[in-house]
């Protein structure tokens, strides 16, 4: 059987590979941190603001918004739960994911986690997914994200690099960003890089 991961493993994989090793090979020696548990409390208020937010916010005038979509793909071995989709805006055949983040970048391993909720929400919904936007929630803004084709093929070699970590619950070396590592939740774990 194919491992099923979900967006957020891929996403925390491209920030450091060796959180994919400890929360897959290792599940149950996962702390929480205050500030995940930060991140969590500002996105259930991003959520709450949404709902009175107007689409012009994303560039649109009409639009119907859905909220907490859940998407699976057997193909990809992947599943998701997408902050907001926002289908056929100003009457076009689009779905457009979009993503509340407690930072004020648009890291790149949040344009992965973007570029995995494009893929999904085009197979399940059969819509085109041609960008998405990252809310960030401190900047109270939203950030145009293409999806390219490009992006979308890095995020399915990264799904393939996964499968490799954990099907051979191989530790990959850690992130070549040190200064991550402070504020890492497994930063214990690793005894090789602070």
């Amino acid at each position: 059987m194919t491992t099923l991961f979900t967006v957020t493993d891929l996403k925390q994989f491209s920030y450091c590979p060796r959180i994919l090793y400890f929360t897959r090979c290792l599940p149950d020696v996962r702390p929480v941190t205050a500030k995940m548990a930060e991140g969590i409390q500002a996105q259930q208020e991003a959520e709450a603001h949404e709902a009175r937010r107007q689409l012009r916010t994303y560039g649109f005038t009409t639009g119907q918004r859905h909220f907490g979509v859940s998407l699976y793909s057997a193909a990809l071995g992947l599943t998701a739960l997408v902050d907001l989709v926002i289908v056929e805006p100003d009457g076009k055949a689009l779905a457009i994911p979009v993503d509340y983040k407690l930072s004020d970048t648009a890291g790149a391993h949040f344009k992965l986690q973007l570029a995995c909720y494009g893929l999904l929400v085009e197979e399940e919904m059969g819509l085109a997914a041609p960008y998405g936007f990252l809310y960030l929630i401190p900047l109270r803004r939203a950030e145009k994200v293409m999806l390219s084709a490009a992006l979308k093929l890095e995020a399915r070699a990264v799904l393939a690099e996964m499968r490799q970590v954990v099907e051979a619950e191989r530790m990959p070396d850690a992130t070549v960003r040190v200064a991550r590592c402070v504020n890492c939740e497994f930063c214990l774990f690793c005894n090789d890089v602070l």
